[in-house]
């Protein structure tokens, strides 16, 4: 954990290969979390190299080292709403080519169960079920409630397994 820490300071003194070093304990979260959220390689891909290359041009402005990945993700959150608002202005429909091409899902119903969730709800619960988060953490990222975060995953979760539990 000493090493974090001084990568991070290394890194607001402007050495590349430790910011190298902090991208790469992210980057697999970074990308999982964005391309769940936007549904779209591409999208994914291009989101989290914006990401990371304004937190490369700012990290100078981060406080405290021990909320990189926190600070990280919350720039990451403002990309994806931000390409996600792209999405809605212009007002096309997203392709079913490229989506989700890492995750390896169960059943067809689960993945269009996914696909009906909004922006919004998608982001929360990729960040809390591949991505880990509590929901004090996301509360942080996404400048919400705790409570309101709980309160939303609980209902996300609800209406997934009412959508996905057969009727009898």
């Amino acid at each position: 954990m000493n090493d974090f820490f001084s990568d991070v300071k290394l890194a607001q003194k402007g050495s590349t290969e430790a910011f190298a070093r902090l991208y790469e304990s992210v980057y697999k979260d970074m990308y999982h979390i964005a391309l769940y959220s936007l549904r779209n390689s591409h999208d994914a891909a291009d989101t989290v190299s914006d990401t990371v290359l304004d937190a490369f041009c700012s990290i100078k402005k981060l406080r405290e080292p021990s909320l990189f990945r926190r600070w990280i993700m919350k720039i990451l959150s403002a990309k994806i709403k931000q390409k996600q608002h792209e999405y809605y202005a212009a007002a096309e429909e997203l392709e079913d080519a490229n989506i989700i091409d890492t995750f390896d899902f169960e059943s067809a119903e689960l993945k269009e169960a996914l696909d009906k969730l909004d922006g919004e709800s998608r982001l929360l619960l990729s960040m809390s079920v591949l991505g880990g988060y509590t929901s004090d953490e996301i509360a942080g990222i996404c400048s919400v409630k705790a409570g309101t975060v709980r309160s939303k995953l609980s209902r996300i979760k609800e209406r997934l397994r009412l959508e996905l539990t057969p009727e009898i």
